[in-house]
């Protein structure tokens, strides 16, 4: 059985990953509003997730505003694909365990 990801077990983290993985990058405002967190949250799941090396973050500016870009790195989306998997294996044991 593929082995649950202790670091994905926290809603938020797996919620801002699972975002990163359909897209090639997102603005930082993007991923807040999908995931429905405030900055201050999504901040440190971000920095949580670069320290894990699974995101990626980029600074730049769009005209003169700042802005911060999150990208899921390949260990990230290993990772991920790897925590869904064993979730999809747990649920797929509990419904044959139940008979169903």
């Amino acid at each position: 059985m593929t082995e649950l990801d202790p670091n994905l077990h926290h809603p938020t983290r797996l919620m801002v990953l699972a975002f990163l993985g359909g897209c090639q990058e997102a603005e930082f405002g993007a991923v807040r509003d999908y995931c429905q967190v405030s900055d201050s949250v999504l901040s440190k799941t971000a920095a949580t997730l670069e320290e894990l090396g699974y995101v990626k973050a980029k600074k730049g500016y769009v005209g003169k505003r700042p802005r911060t870009w999150l990208a899921a790195t390949r260990a990230g989306r290993a990772a991920l694909a790897g925590h869904l998997a064993a979730l999809q294996q747990l649920a797929a044991a509990a419904a044959e365990a139940a008979g169903g």
